[in-house]
C-alpha cells in the first residue's frame, strides 16, 4: 500500500475514536430519560440501516435457533448496558463514568477465566490488579464528591458487565453471521427491549425539545454508524490489535471534549486511577495481540 494509502486507515482510526468520544457529551446534552434516549439511539440506528440490510435479508433463513436466542441475549443486553451507563452519566462524571466502561476488555478476559476456564497469564493478572486499583482511586476520589457520583461509577461497572455479556455472546455469533445481519438483528432486539421497557415503566416517547431530538440522531449517525463504521472498514487494513487499542482514546477523547463542551474539570483521582486503568488494558490489549486472540469489539 502507498505511504498516502497507509495514512488513510489510521486517520479514520482517528475520526473513529473522534466519534464514539461524543457519546457521553450528546448523552449529556438530551434531557430525557436514559432508557428513551438508549431506545432513540438505536432504533434511528435500525432505521438508517434498513436500506443497506435489504440485500442481507435471504440470510435469515440460515440463522440457527440456537443463534437466535443468543441474539436475543446479545440485544436484552446491550440494551441494559444503555440504560445503565446512560443512567449513571446522571450522577457521576463523564470521565468516571467512560473510564469506567472501558474496562471491558479486562471483564471479558475475567468471564472467559471464569466460565470457560480460560488460562490465567501474569500479564492478564497484572493489567487485572492495574484496573482495579484504578478503579478504587476513582470510586474514592468520586466517594469524597458526593455519595451521588459514587453510585454512578457503580452503574457505569454494572453497565460494563452488561457490555461483557453482549461481547462475549456477540463473538460466538459473528463466527457465523455476517457483520451486517448480526448488527441488524441484535440492534433490532435491543430496540424492541428498550421500547418494551419504556412503555413498562410509562415513559413518555414523544415530549422532548428539538435539541433532544438532535441529540437522538445524533447518537445513532456519530459514534454508532461512524464510528462503527469506520472501525470495521480500518480492520481491513491494519491489524485488529491496532483498532481495538482505539479504546484506549476514547475516555481521553471524552475527557477532553467534557472539558470544553460542559465545563467538567478532571480531578486529581480522576487522572491517576485512569492511568491505572488505561495502563493496565493497554498492557492486556499488548499480551492479547502478541497471543494473536484480540477481539474487535467497541459498544459506545
Amino acid at each position: 500500500m502507498k505511504s498516502s494509502n497507509l495514512l488513510k486507515p489510521y486517520l479514520a482510526l482517528f475520526i473513529e475514536a473522534l466519534s464514539v468520544s461524543t457519546s457521553a457529551i450528546l448523552v449529556k446534552w438530551a434531557h430525557a430519560p436514559a432508557p428513551v434516549i438508549a431506545f432513540y439511539r438505536l432504533f434511528f440506528t435500525v432505521l438508517f440501516m434498513t436500506p443497506f440490510f435489504v440485500k442481507y435479508v435471504r440470510e435469515l433463513k440460515t440463522i440457527s435457533k440456537r443463534d437466535w436466542i443468543f441474539s436475543i441475549i446479545s440485544g436484552i443486553l446491550l440494551a441494559f448496558h444503555f440504560i445503565l451507563w446512560f443512567e449513571s452519566l446522571n450522577y457521576t462524571s463523564v470521565t468516571s463514568s467512560v473510564v469506567l466502561v472501558t474496562l471491558q476488555p479486562l471483564f471479558a478476559f475475567i468471564g472467559g477465566y471464569v466460565f470457560f476456564k480460560e488460562k490465567l497469564t501474569a500479564g492478564a493478572f497484572f493489567s487485572a490488579l492495574l484496573a482495579i486499583v484504578g478503579s478504587a482511586i476513582i470510586s474514592w476520589g468520586d466517594f469524597q464528591v458526593s455519595g451521588n457520583a459514587l453510585f454512578g461509577d457503580m452503574l457505569a461497572l454494572l453497565a460494563c458487565v452488561m457490555i461483557t455479556g453482549y461481547w462475549m455472546f456477540g463473538q460466538e455469533l459473528r463466527k457465523r453471521l455476517s457483520l451486517m445481519t448480526y448488527t441488524y438483528i441484535v440492534y433490532g432486539i435491543s430496540s424492541l427491549t428498550l421500547f418494551l421497557y419504556v412503555l413498562a415503566f410509562r415513559i413518555s416517547l414523544f415530549t422532548y425539545r428539538k435539541i433532544d431530538w438532535a441529540c437522538f440522531i445524533l447518537l445513532a449517525i456519530v459514534p454508532t454508524l461512524l464510528g462503527h463504521s469506520l472501525m470495521n472498514w480500518s480492520v481491513k487494513w491494519v491489524s485488529a490489535a491496532t483498532v481495538s487499542m482505539s479504546i484506549l482514546f476514547e475516555p481521553v477523547g471524552a475527557a477532553i471534549l467534557a472539558y470544553f463542551l460542559l465545563g467538567e474539570l478532571i480531578q486529581p483521582s480522576q487522572w491517576i486511577g485512569g492511568i491505572f486503568i488505561l495502563t493496565g488494558i493497554g498492557i492486556y490489549l499488548w499480551g492479547e495481540n502478541r497471543k494473536g486472540s484480540l477481539p474487535v469489539q467497541k459498544s459506545s
